[in-house]
């Protein structure tokens, strides 16, 4: 999808609502329809030849969810454990993921012209999955297209035949 498409998609729904969280520094949006519930961190039961960003398992009411630390994926300088650290439980179409974050900030509602197309810059994030940037204020929201991401091959949390 071209970035011009993308910006169709994103401006043509009228104002969305955004759950912000905190990775580092940098702030980022999801879309708050794929959000299932928001907890505190567990440690999860390891996966065996997992990749590092996928920390594990955890048993979510009967449902395994895998558990990926977002600030490994996206090679933040450090990703401490302690009661501030959060796992986002997203229900995507094709199964549910908790991703970890450093902290969630807020919901926030995005009119359309305050969204902007994402620059072309070489990041750890696959351009792709960067639906554009969001600007209300002085806050600066990289807006994610968080099913795009979790379902990268490189993840590895999707099998090829789904």
């Amino acid at each position: 999808m071209g970035m011009m498409e993308k910006m169709d998609e994103l401006t043509s729904t009228g104002a969305r609502e955004y759950l912000t969280f905190r990775l580092d520094q940098e702030e980022y949006g999801i879309d708050i329809l794929k959000v299932q519930e928001i907890r505190g961190y567990e440690s999860p039961t390891r996966v065996a030849n997992a990749p590092s960003f996928i920390k594990g398992v955890v048993n979510l009411r009967g449902t395994i969810v895998p558990i990926v630390d977002m600030r490994l994926k996206f090679n933040c300088e450090k990703a401490e454990y302690n009661t501030f650290t959060v796992v986002i439980i997203l229900n995507l179409r094709s199964r549910i993921v908790g991703i970890v974050v450093d902290s969630v900030s807020d919901v926030m509602e995005l009119p359309p012209e305050s969204l902007k197309a994402a620059p072309e810059i070489e990041s750890v994030i696959d351009s792709s999955a960067v639906m554009g940037l969001g600007s209300l204020g002085d806050r600066m929201l990289i807006l994610l297209d968080i099913e795009r991401l979790m379902s990268a091959s490189d993840m590895g949390l999707v099998s090829s035949d789904e």
